[in-house]
């Protein structure tokens, strides 16, 4: 799943070398956490939240065949 965030997340924003993705995983669930520069924030946000909650429907969708639980979170 975090491959997948960060692929998305690098075709997104002008640094994509800036974009990190920390995956943390429980039993029933998966955390990812994404970072991107300052600059890049907005445009993964999106105009009220659209881009974000894009991508973590797409996430979510990816994420049930393995019955698990995915959220994404946006850290600044």
């Amino acid at each position: 799943m975090g491959e997948l965030v960060e692929f998305i997340a690098k075709a997104l924003v002008d640094n994509p070398d800036e974009v990190s993705v920390n995956e943390v995983e429980g039993s029933q669930s998966i955390i990812i956490e994404l970072k991107v520069a300052p600059d890049d924030m907005g445009k993964i946000i999106g105009k009220q939240g659209r881009i974000a909650k894009a991508i973590r429907t797409v996430v979510k969708a990816a994420a049930i065949k393995d019955n698990k639980r995915v959220v994404v979170e946006i850290i600044q």
